[in-house]
Protein backbone atom coordinates (compact mmCIF):
# COMPACT_ATOMS: atom_id res chain seq x y z
CA UNK A 1 0.00 0.00 0.00
CA UNK A 2 2.68 2.13 0.84
CA UNK A 3 4.46 1.15 -3.00
CA UNK A 4 1.10 2.21 -4.26
CA UNK A 5 0.72 5.61 -2.97
CA UNK A 6 4.37 6.16 -3.60
CA UNK A 7 3.95 5.45 -6.94
CA UNK A 8 0.92 7.61 -7.39
CA UNK A 9 2.86 10.52 -6.03
CA UNK A 10 5.36 9.79 -8.19
CA UNK A 11 2.66 9.48 -10.78
CA UNK A 12 1.15 12.76 -9.71
CA UNK A 13 4.52 14.81 -10.18
CA UNK A 14 5.73 13.39 -13.12
CA UNK A 15 2.08 14.47 -15.19
CA UNK A 16 2.11 17.87 -13.21
CA UNK A 17 5.83 18.71 -14.56
CA UNK A 18 4.48 18.89 -18.25
CA UNK A 19 4.86 21.98 -19.70
CA UNK A 20 1.40 22.33 -20.55
CA UNK A 21 -0.22 25.61 -21.64
CA UNK A 22 -3.68 26.75 -22.33
CA UNK A 23 -3.61 28.46 -25.64
CA UNK A 24 -7.09 30.41 -24.98
CA UNK A 25 -6.93 34.19 -25.18
CA UNK A 26 -6.51 35.83 -21.67
CA UNK A 27 -5.78 32.73 -20.25
CA UNK A 28 -2.94 32.02 -17.99
CA UNK A 29 -3.29 28.06 -16.97
CA UNK A 30 -0.65 25.88 -16.98
CA UNK A 31 -0.01 22.27 -15.92
CA UNK A 32 2.65 23.13 -13.66
CA UNK A 33 0.88 25.57 -11.62
CA UNK A 34 -2.90 24.05 -12.35
CA UNK A 35 -1.98 20.28 -11.76
CA UNK A 36 -5.73 20.03 -10.58
CA UNK A 37 -6.75 20.91 -14.62
CA UNK A 38 -6.55 18.67 -17.29
CA UNK A 39 -5.21 19.86 -20.66
CA UNK A 40 -7.12 18.05 -24.08
CA UNK A 41 -5.71 18.42 -27.35
CA UNK A 42 -7.40 19.46 -30.35
CA UNK A 43 -9.45 17.00 -32.37
CA UNK A 44 -8.14 15.09 -35.04
CA UNK A 45 -11.87 16.01 -37.26
CA UNK A 46 -11.47 19.03 -39.23
CA UNK A 47 -14.95 20.24 -38.90
CA UNK A 48 -14.54 20.16 -34.89
CA UNK A 49 -11.45 21.40 -34.83
CA UNK A 50 -12.43 24.61 -36.73
CA UNK A 51 -15.38 24.94 -34.05
CA UNK A 52 -12.83 24.61 -31.57
CA UNK A 53 -10.78 27.15 -33.00
CA UNK A 54 -13.45 29.87 -33.57
CA UNK A 55 -15.21 29.47 -30.31
CA UNK A 56 -11.72 30.16 -28.43
CA UNK A 57 -11.70 33.20 -31.18
CA UNK A 58 -7.96 32.04 -32.49
CA UNK A 59 -7.13 32.03 -36.25
CA UNK A 60 -4.81 30.12 -37.43
CA UNK A 61 -1.63 31.56 -39.13
CA UNK A 62 2.08 32.91 -38.34
CA UNK A 63 1.06 33.29 -35.19
CA UNK A 64 -1.35 30.17 -33.98
CA UNK A 65 -0.28 26.84 -34.80
CA UNK A 66 -2.37 23.50 -33.66
CA UNK A 67 0.59 21.04 -33.33
CA UNK A 68 -0.27 17.70 -31.72
CA UNK A 69 0.80 17.25 -28.05
CA UNK A 70 1.55 21.07 -27.66
CA UNK A 71 -1.66 22.95 -28.81
CA UNK A 72 -3.78 22.47 -25.58
CA UNK A 73 -7.64 23.90 -24.06
CA UNK A 74 -7.26 23.37 -20.22
CA UNK A 75 -11.02 21.83 -18.78
CA UNK A 76 -11.59 24.99 -17.09
CA UNK A 77 -13.12 25.49 -20.61
CA UNK A 78 -15.58 22.84 -20.64
CA UNK A 79 -19.01 21.83 -19.11
CA UNK A 80 -18.28 19.24 -16.58
CA UNK A 81 -20.71 16.94 -17.97
CA UNK A 82 -18.17 16.81 -21.24
CA UNK A 83 -15.34 15.41 -19.07
CA UNK A 84 -15.42 12.08 -18.31
CA UNK A 85 -12.39 9.57 -16.17
CA UNK A 86 -11.28 6.72 -18.18
CA UNK A 87 -10.00 3.46 -16.78
CA UNK A 88 -6.33 4.80 -16.95
CA UNK A 89 -7.37 7.66 -14.35
CA UNK A 90 -7.01 9.97 -16.78
CA UNK A 91 -9.72 12.84 -17.39
CA UNK A 92 -10.90 12.77 -21.02
CA UNK A 93 -13.66 14.89 -23.39
CA UNK A 94 -15.99 12.59 -24.21
CA UNK A 95 -17.23 12.71 -28.46
CA UNK A 96 -18.18 15.71 -29.86
CA UNK A 97 -17.17 18.25 -26.52
CA UNK A 98 -17.03 21.75 -27.36
CA UNK A 99 -15.24 24.42 -25.14
CA UNK A 100 -18.10 26.98 -24.14
CA UNK A 101 -16.63 28.30 -21.24
CA UNK A 102 -15.04 31.57 -21.23
CA UNK A 103 -14.56 35.29 -20.14
CA UNK A 104 -15.87 36.70 -21.92
CA UNK A 105 -19.19 35.15 -21.56
CA UNK A 106 -19.20 35.10 -18.29
CA UNK A 107 -18.40 31.51 -18.10
CA UNK A 108 -20.85 29.87 -20.25
CA UNK A 109 -24.18 31.40 -17.99
CA UNK A 110 -27.18 31.61 -19.87
CA UNK A 111 -27.64 35.44 -20.72
CA UNK A 112 -31.24 35.20 -22.38
CA UNK A 113 -33.05 35.85 -18.89
CA UNK A 114 -31.83 39.06 -18.82
CA UNK A 115 -34.76 42.17 -18.81
CA UNK A 116 -35.55 43.84 -21.71
CA UNK A 117 -34.40 47.87 -21.87
CA UNK A 118 -38.07 49.18 -21.70
CA UNK A 119 -38.57 46.71 -18.35
CA UNK A 120 -35.62 48.31 -16.72
CA UNK A 121 -36.72 51.39 -17.86
CA UNK A 122 -40.15 51.12 -16.26
CA UNK A 123 -38.85 49.82 -13.13
CA UNK A 124 -36.33 52.38 -12.41
CA UNK A 125 -38.62 55.38 -13.56
CA UNK A 126 -41.86 53.90 -12.54
CA UNK A 127 -43.29 54.07 -15.82
CA UNK A 128 -44.17 52.23 -19.08
CA UNK A 129 -42.34 53.52 -21.91
CA UNK A 130 -43.46 51.32 -24.31
CA UNK A 131 -46.64 52.14 -23.91
CA UNK A 132 -46.21 55.84 -23.99
CA UNK A 133 -44.43 55.45 -27.20
CA UNK A 134 -47.47 53.93 -29.25
CA UNK A 135 -49.77 56.73 -27.60
CA UNK A 136 -47.26 59.19 -29.05
CA UNK A 137 -47.03 57.50 -32.67
CA UNK A 138 -50.71 57.10 -32.27
CA UNK A 139 -51.14 60.37 -31.78
CA UNK A 140 -48.50 61.97 -34.78
CA UNK A 141 -50.34 59.39 -37.16
CA UNK A 142 -53.50 61.05 -36.28
CA UNK A 143 -52.70 64.52 -36.49
CA UNK A 144 -50.95 63.80 -39.85
CA UNK A 145 -54.07 62.31 -41.34
CA UNK A 146 -56.00 65.45 -39.67
CA UNK A 147 -53.03 67.60 -41.60
CA UNK A 148 -53.54 65.98 -44.72
CA UNK A 149 -57.44 66.32 -45.14
CA UNK A 150 -57.41 70.08 -44.40
CA UNK A 151 -54.60 70.32 -46.64
CA UNK A 152 -57.21 68.26 -49.14
CA UNK A 153 -59.84 70.48 -48.27
CA UNK A 154 -58.64 73.38 -48.93
CA UNK A 155 -57.35 72.29 -52.37
CA UNK A 156 -60.90 71.59 -53.40
CA UNK A 157 -62.06 75.08 -51.91
CA UNK A 158 -59.29 77.06 -53.54
CA UNK A 159 -58.21 76.95 -57.40
CA UNK A 160 -55.00 76.09 -58.63
CA UNK A 161 -52.42 78.89 -59.19
CA UNK A 162 -48.86 79.30 -60.43
CA UNK A 163 -46.11 79.70 -58.32
CA UNK A 164 -45.32 83.56 -57.89
CA UNK A 165 -41.21 83.72 -57.93
CA UNK A 166 -41.48 87.42 -57.79
CA UNK A 167 -42.88 87.24 -53.55
CA UNK A 168 -40.94 87.64 -50.58
CA UNK A 169 -39.86 84.30 -49.20
CA UNK A 170 -41.13 83.13 -45.97
CA UNK A 171 -39.38 85.02 -42.98
CA UNK A 172 -37.96 81.91 -41.71
CA UNK A 173 -35.96 81.81 -44.39
CA UNK A 174 -34.34 85.08 -43.43
CA UNK A 175 -33.66 84.66 -40.14
CA UNK A 176 -32.35 80.95 -41.20
CA UNK A 177 -29.45 83.22 -43.55
CA UNK A 178 -29.03 85.20 -40.66
CA UNK A 179 -28.49 82.72 -38.36
CA UNK A 180 -26.23 80.96 -40.83
CA UNK A 181 -24.22 84.72 -41.43
CA UNK A 182 -23.28 84.49 -37.48
CA UNK A 183 -22.42 81.20 -37.47
CA UNK A 184 -19.97 81.94 -40.13
CA UNK A 185 -18.44 84.66 -38.42
CA UNK A 186 -18.03 83.05 -35.24
CA UNK A 187 -16.32 80.94 -37.25
CA UNK A 188 -13.84 83.01 -39.28
CA UNK A 189 -13.45 84.93 -35.34
CA UNK A 190 -12.55 80.90 -33.80
CA UNK A 191 -10.29 80.07 -36.71
CA UNK A 192 -8.45 83.61 -35.62
CA UNK A 193 -8.12 83.16 -32.03
CA UNK A 194 -6.41 79.59 -33.11
CA UNK A 195 -3.99 81.14 -35.34
CA UNK A 196 -3.21 83.59 -32.65
CA UNK A 197 -2.88 80.84 -29.89
CA UNK A 198 -0.58 78.40 -32.20
CA UNK A 199 1.51 81.79 -32.75
CA UNK A 200 2.24 82.01 -29.48
CA UNK A 201 2.80 78.88 -28.84
CA UNK A 202 5.50 78.67 -31.31
CA UNK A 203 9.00 78.28 -29.24
CA UNK A 204 11.10 80.58 -32.07
CA UNK A 205 8.10 83.18 -30.95
CA UNK A 206 9.51 82.66 -27.44
CA UNK A 207 13.27 83.19 -27.95
CA UNK A 208 13.64 85.15 -31.37
CA UNK A 209 11.99 88.53 -31.09
CA UNK A 210 14.71 91.25 -32.07
CA UNK A 211 17.18 90.45 -35.03
CA UNK A 212 20.62 90.47 -32.66
CA UNK A 213 18.43 86.93 -30.95
CA UNK A 214 17.98 85.83 -34.49
CA UNK A 215 21.32 86.16 -35.03
CA UNK A 216 22.36 84.38 -32.30
CA UNK A 217 20.09 81.29 -32.79
CA UNK A 218 19.97 80.87 -36.00
CA UNK A 219 23.44 82.96 -37.31
CA UNK A 220 20.57 84.69 -39.77
CA UNK A 221 21.52 88.49 -39.93
CA UNK A 222 17.84 89.27 -39.34
CA UNK A 223 13.98 87.94 -38.98
CA UNK A 224 13.83 89.41 -42.56
CA UNK A 225 16.55 87.22 -43.73
CA UNK A 226 15.04 84.29 -41.84
CA UNK A 227 12.06 84.29 -43.12
CA UNK A 228 12.90 84.67 -46.77
CA UNK A 229 14.79 81.45 -46.19
CA UNK A 230 11.79 79.72 -44.25
CA UNK A 231 9.77 81.16 -47.05
CA UNK A 232 11.95 79.26 -49.74
CA UNK A 233 11.83 75.71 -48.33
CA UNK A 234 8.20 75.78 -46.67
CA UNK A 235 6.53 74.65 -49.79
CA UNK A 236 8.60 71.52 -50.11
CA UNK A 237 9.26 70.86 -46.33
CA UNK A 238 5.25 70.66 -45.86
CA UNK A 239 5.92 67.03 -47.70
CA UNK A 240 8.88 66.02 -45.43
CA UNK A 241 8.96 62.68 -43.85
CA UNK A 242 11.42 61.59 -41.21
CA UNK A 243 14.05 59.94 -41.98
CA UNK A 244 12.84 57.08 -39.69
CA UNK A 245 10.04 56.68 -42.27
CA UNK A 246 11.85 56.43 -44.77
CA UNK A 247 14.42 54.02 -44.18
CA UNK A 248 11.42 51.25 -43.85
CA UNK A 249 10.30 52.16 -47.09
CA UNK A 250 12.39 50.18 -49.90
CA UNK A 251 11.80 52.45 -52.38
CA UNK A 252 11.18 56.34 -51.87
CA UNK A 253 8.78 56.61 -54.68
CA UNK A 254 6.38 54.75 -52.99
CA UNK A 255 6.10 57.21 -49.99
CA UNK A 256 3.23 58.86 -51.20
CA UNK A 257 2.04 61.03 -47.66
CA UNK A 258 4.10 62.58 -45.32
CA UNK A 259 4.46 61.98 -41.68
CA UNK A 260 1.74 62.43 -39.00
CA UNK A 261 0.76 65.33 -37.46
CA UNK A 262 4.12 66.43 -35.51
CA UNK A 263 4.47 67.02 -31.58
CA UNK A 264 6.08 70.30 -33.11
CA UNK A 265 5.07 72.69 -35.72
CA UNK A 266 7.52 72.68 -38.51
CA UNK A 267 8.94 75.65 -38.31
CA UNK A 268 9.89 75.10 -34.81
CA UNK A 269 11.59 71.88 -35.97
CA UNK A 270 13.57 73.88 -38.07
CA UNK A 271 14.56 76.35 -35.11
CA UNK A 272 15.26 73.51 -33.38
CA UNK A 273 18.06 72.26 -36.16
CA UNK A 274 19.14 75.76 -35.64
CA UNK A 275 19.69 75.81 -32.21
CA UNK A 276 21.69 72.56 -32.46
CA UNK A 277 23.87 73.98 -35.38
CA UNK A 278 24.23 77.55 -34.50
CA UNK A 279 23.97 77.57 -30.87
CA UNK A 280 25.69 74.24 -30.26
CA UNK A 281 22.96 73.11 -27.68
CA UNK A 282 23.12 68.88 -27.01
CA UNK A 283 20.05 67.03 -27.51
CA UNK A 284 19.27 66.84 -23.97
CA UNK A 285 18.87 70.31 -23.46
CA UNK A 286 16.78 70.46 -26.97
CA UNK A 287 14.61 67.73 -25.68
CA UNK A 288 14.04 69.92 -21.93
CA UNK A 289 13.52 73.36 -24.08
CA UNK A 290 10.76 71.13 -26.71
CA UNK A 291 9.27 69.17 -24.31
CA UNK A 292 10.08 66.23 -26.92
CA UNK A 293 12.21 63.14 -25.91
CA UNK A 294 15.59 62.82 -26.66
CA UNK A 295 14.79 60.61 -29.69
CA UNK A 296 12.47 62.78 -30.97
CA UNK A 297 15.29 65.40 -31.31
CA UNK A 298 17.63 63.03 -32.58
CA UNK A 299 15.06 62.05 -35.75
CA UNK A 300 14.38 65.96 -36.31
CA UNK A 301 17.83 67.15 -36.26
CA UNK A 302 18.78 64.16 -39.04
CA UNK A 303 16.03 64.41 -41.13
CA UNK A 304 16.14 68.02 -41.48
CA UNK A 305 20.17 67.36 -41.85
CA UNK A 306 19.45 65.40 -45.28
CA UNK A 307 16.51 67.46 -46.31
CA UNK A 308 18.57 71.13 -46.31
CA UNK A 309 21.23 68.99 -47.80
CA UNK A 310 19.30 67.98 -50.75
CA UNK A 311 17.36 71.48 -50.95
CA UNK A 312 20.85 73.45 -51.04
CA UNK A 313 22.86 70.89 -52.81
CA UNK A 314 20.26 71.54 -55.71
CA UNK A 315 21.16 74.96 -55.88
CA UNK A 316 24.07 75.88 -58.82
CA UNK A 317 26.56 77.47 -55.99
CA UNK A 318 29.54 77.37 -59.05
CA UNK A 319 29.75 81.36 -60.35
CA UNK A 320 30.94 81.52 -64.20
CA UNK A 321 33.78 83.47 -65.30
CA UNK A 322 30.84 85.95 -66.49
CA UNK A 323 29.52 86.42 -63.28
CA UNK A 324 33.05 86.24 -61.42
CA UNK A 325 34.15 89.08 -63.47
CA UNK A 326 30.95 91.12 -63.09
CA UNK A 327 31.29 90.63 -59.23
CA UNK A 328 35.37 90.70 -58.73
CA UNK A 329 35.97 93.86 -56.45
CA UNK A 330 38.78 96.03 -57.97
CA UNK A 331 41.38 94.68 -55.92
CA UNK A 332 41.78 91.51 -57.56
CA UNK A 333 41.10 92.94 -60.66
CA UNK A 334 44.24 95.05 -60.25
CA UNK A 335 46.50 92.55 -58.78
CA UNK A 336 44.94 89.05 -60.41
CA UNK A 337 42.37 89.54 -63.30
CA UNK A 338 41.74 86.10 -64.00
CA UNK A 339 40.97 84.73 -60.42
CA UNK A 340 38.25 82.48 -61.02
CA UNK A 341 38.41 81.38 -56.90
CA UNK A 342 40.52 81.05 -54.03
CA UNK A 343 40.93 77.49 -52.23
CA UNK A 344 42.32 76.30 -48.87
CA UNK A 345 40.99 73.33 -47.07
CA UNK A 346 40.08 73.65 -43.20
CA UNK A 347 39.96 70.48 -40.36
CA UNK A 348 37.57 69.70 -37.80
CA UNK A 349 37.81 67.49 -34.77
CA UNK A 350 36.43 64.53 -34.30
CA UNK A 351 36.23 61.41 -31.96
CA UNK A 352 39.10 59.45 -31.75
CA UNK A 353 38.25 55.75 -33.14
CA UNK A 354 38.78 52.44 -31.43
CA UNK A 355 40.37 51.10 -34.48
CA UNK A 356 44.19 51.52 -35.11
CA UNK A 357 43.38 51.50 -38.56
CA UNK A 358 41.15 54.26 -38.70
CA UNK A 359 43.34 55.92 -35.68
CA UNK A 360 46.13 56.70 -38.56
CA UNK A 361 43.70 57.13 -41.59
CA UNK A 362 42.38 60.15 -39.38
CA UNK A 363 45.62 61.36 -37.52
CA UNK A 364 45.99 64.92 -38.31
CA UNK A 365 49.79 65.63 -38.14
CA UNK A 366 48.60 69.27 -38.36
CA UNK A 367 46.31 69.49 -35.65
CA UNK A 368 48.00 66.64 -33.95
CA UNK A 369 44.61 65.06 -33.29
CA UNK A 370 41.82 62.89 -35.20
CA UNK A 371 40.21 65.08 -37.50
CA UNK A 372 38.11 65.46 -40.60
CA UNK A 373 39.46 67.46 -43.34
CA UNK A 374 37.51 69.16 -46.18
CA UNK A 375 38.10 71.74 -49.15
CA UNK A 376 36.30 74.92 -49.36
CA UNK A 377 36.56 76.92 -52.77
CA UNK A 378 35.75 81.17 -52.43
CA UNK A 379 35.10 83.69 -55.58
CA UNK A 380 36.46 86.86 -55.54
CA UNK A 381 33.13 88.70 -54.17
CA UNK A 382 33.30 86.71 -51.33
CA UNK A 383 30.48 83.57 -51.85
CA UNK A 384 31.53 79.81 -50.75
CA UNK A 385 31.01 78.17 -54.43
CA UNK A 386 32.65 75.52 -54.00
CA UNK A 387 32.48 72.57 -50.87
CA UNK A 388 33.87 69.12 -50.49
CA UNK A 389 32.92 66.50 -48.66
CA UNK A 390 34.93 65.37 -45.48
CA UNK A 391 37.60 63.25 -45.81
CA UNK A 392 39.79 61.98 -43.23
CA UNK A 393 42.37 63.95 -41.65
CA UNK A 394 45.43 62.20 -42.86
CA UNK A 395 44.91 62.97 -46.45
CA UNK A 396 47.08 65.31 -48.27
CA UNK A 397 45.88 68.81 -49.77
CA UNK A 398 47.26 67.68 -53.21
CA UNK A 399 45.26 64.91 -52.60
CA UNK A 400 41.92 66.24 -51.72
CA UNK A 401 42.18 68.48 -55.00
CA UNK A 402 42.29 65.32 -56.95
CA UNK A 403 39.29 63.97 -55.28
CA UNK A 404 37.08 66.60 -54.73
CA UNK A 405 36.22 67.45 -58.39
CA UNK A 406 37.26 71.24 -58.40
CA UNK A 407 39.83 70.56 -61.11
CA UNK A 408 36.38 69.44 -63.20
CA UNK A 409 34.95 72.75 -63.00
CA UNK A 410 37.86 74.97 -64.08
CA UNK A 411 38.00 76.04 -67.61
CA UNK A 412 41.39 77.28 -69.32
CA UNK A 413 42.49 80.83 -68.43
CA UNK A 414 41.03 80.37 -64.87
CA UNK A 415 43.74 80.68 -61.76
CA UNK A 416 43.00 79.87 -58.34
CA UNK A 417 44.46 81.40 -55.70
CA UNK A 418 46.16 78.98 -52.96
CA UNK A 419 48.59 78.61 -49.95
CA UNK A 420 51.47 77.85 -50.26
CA UNK A 421 50.81 74.04 -49.33
CA UNK A 422 48.66 73.63 -52.30
CA UNK A 423 51.26 72.06 -54.65
CA UNK A 424 48.89 71.57 -57.36
CA UNK A 425 50.32 73.65 -60.46
CA UNK A 426 50.64 70.03 -62.12
CA UNK A 427 47.31 69.46 -62.11
CA UNK A 428 45.79 72.65 -62.75
CA UNK A 429 48.34 73.16 -66.17
CA UNK A 430 46.72 69.64 -67.51
CA UNK A 431 42.86 71.50 -67.52
CA UNK A 432 44.56 74.61 -68.87
CA UNK A 433 44.00 76.72 -65.83
CA UNK A 434 47.21 78.31 -63.24
CA UNK A 435 47.72 78.39 -59.68
CA UNK A 436 49.01 81.72 -58.37
CA UNK A 437 50.77 81.17 -54.44
CA UNK A 438 53.15 83.40 -52.61
CA UNK A 439 56.72 82.91 -53.53
CA UNK A 440 58.88 81.10 -52.35
CA UNK A 441 62.19 82.00 -50.26
CA UNK A 442 65.24 81.58 -52.39
CA UNK A 443 67.88 83.67 -50.83
CA UNK A 444 68.49 84.94 -47.53
CA UNK A 445 65.46 87.46 -48.16
CA UNK A 446 62.28 88.57 -50.61
CA UNK A 447 62.88 91.34 -53.12
CA UNK A 448 60.76 93.74 -53.38
CA UNK A 449 58.62 92.44 -55.94
CA UNK A 450 58.35 88.94 -54.01
CA UNK A 451 57.25 91.29 -51.27
CA UNK A 452 54.55 93.24 -52.73
CA UNK A 453 53.38 89.87 -54.51
CA UNK A 454 53.50 88.13 -51.24
CA UNK A 455 51.94 91.15 -50.13
CA UNK A 456 49.09 91.24 -52.57
CA UNK A 457 47.96 87.69 -52.54
CA UNK A 458 47.61 87.50 -48.80
CA UNK A 459 44.92 90.42 -48.57
CA UNK A 460 43.36 88.62 -51.28
CA UNK A 461 43.18 85.27 -49.06
CA UNK A 462 42.11 86.55 -46.28
CA UNK A 463 38.80 86.24 -47.75
CA UNK A 464 38.50 82.95 -47.83
CA UNK A 465 39.77 82.52 -43.80
CA UNK A 466 36.56 84.83 -43.22
CA UNK A 467 34.78 82.36 -44.92
CA UNK A 468 36.00 79.27 -42.71
CA UNK A 469 35.90 81.72 -40.18
CA UNK A 470 31.95 81.95 -40.59
CA UNK A 471 31.41 78.19 -40.88
CA UNK A 472 33.36 77.59 -37.43
CA UNK A 473 31.32 80.34 -36.20
CA UNK A 474 28.44 77.56 -36.12
CA UNK A 475 29.14 75.98 -32.66
CA UNK A 476 28.86 72.71 -33.65
CA UNK A 477 32.55 72.47 -34.66
CA UNK A 478 33.20 73.52 -31.01
CA UNK A 479 33.78 70.66 -29.63
CA UNK A 480 34.82 67.14 -30.76
CA UNK A 481 32.53 65.37 -32.94
CA UNK A 482 31.42 61.95 -32.11
CA UNK A 483 31.86 59.43 -34.36
CA UNK A 484 27.69 58.85 -33.62
CA UNK A 485 27.40 61.52 -36.20
CA UNK A 486 29.54 60.27 -39.18
CA UNK A 487 26.78 58.94 -41.09
CA UNK A 488 25.34 62.72 -41.39
CA UNK A 489 28.33 65.04 -40.39
CA UNK A 490 29.04 65.81 -44.09
CA UNK A 491 25.14 66.75 -44.12
CA UNK A 492 25.39 69.11 -41.48
CA UNK A 493 29.63 70.92 -43.13
CA UNK A 494 28.03 71.19 -46.24
CA UNK A 495 24.79 73.02 -45.12
CA UNK A 496 26.90 75.17 -42.61
CA UNK A 497 28.65 76.00 -46.00
CA UNK A 498 26.58 77.01 -47.89
CA UNK A 499 24.26 78.84 -45.56
CA UNK A 500 27.04 81.36 -44.66
CA UNK A 501 26.46 82.58 -47.81
CA UNK A 502 22.72 83.68 -46.90
CA UNK A 503 24.91 86.07 -44.37
CA UNK A 504 26.27 89.11 -46.49
CA UNK A 505 29.49 90.20 -48.43
CA UNK A 506 32.59 89.01 -46.22
CA UNK A 507 33.60 92.82 -46.73
CA UNK A 508 31.58 95.49 -45.25
CA UNK A 509 32.69 97.97 -47.46
CA UNK A 510 31.91 95.46 -50.42
CA UNK A 511 28.74 97.25 -52.54
CA UNK A 512 28.87 94.41 -55.05
CA UNK A 513 25.56 92.40 -54.91
CA UNK A 514 26.43 88.81 -53.02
Amino acid sequence: MQWSRASGFRFAMAESSRRCYCSVPACSNSKQRHPYLSFHDFPKDEGLRKSWVRLIRRDEGPFFNILRGSTHVCSLHFDSADIYVSKSGRKRLKPGALPRRFAWNNWGKDQTSRESAFDRARARLGVDVRAENVATQANHTADEANQVSAVDEEDELQPTTDHNYCACSHPSGDSAAERIRELEARVRELESQLQDMSATTLQINRYCSTDEEFRFYTRFTSEKVFLIFWDSVTPSASRLVYWSKAQRVEDVMEIEKPSPNRRLALVDEFFMYCCRVAVGLKEKVLADIFGVSTATVSRVIITWANYLYLVLGSMPIWMSREQVQATMPEKFTRYCSNVRVILDCTEVRCETPSSLTLQSETFSAYKNHTTFKALIGVAPCGVITFVSKLFTGSISDQEITRQSGILTLLEPGDACMADKGFIIDQMLSEVGASLIIPPFKRGTCFSKEETEKTQAIARLRILVERAIRRVKEYHIWDTTIPLTLSGSVNQLWTNCCLMTNYQGPLEKKSNLPV
